[in-house]
């Protein structure tokens, strides 16, 4: 099954801090929600740009964005 990467992105000086934080949130929703994938994850693009992600199945995409209302997404490739 095809899985998607759902992103935030986070803009400024604190960026990164802000995705990082971001990201245990992230955590705790796989655990509290059951997703069935556990990878996440922060990326750091630039000193004012980092970014949180969240890989689910396309299947439970939908009810995940309706949920947490992710600013983009892409197809995830291992």
């Amino acid at each position: 099954m095809r899985k998607l990467k759902l992103i935030w992105d986070f803009y400024g000086p604190d960026a990164n801090k802000i995705a990082a934080h971001h990201e245990k949130h992230l955590k705790d929703y796989i655990q509290l929600e059951k997703v069935g994938t556990n990878i996440t994850g922060v990326e750091n693009l630039s000193d004012i740009h980092a970014l949180a992600f969240l890989v689910v199945h396309e299947d439970q995409m939908k009810r995940v964005r309706d949920a947490l209302k992710p600013h983009r997404g892409q197809v995830y490739v291992d």
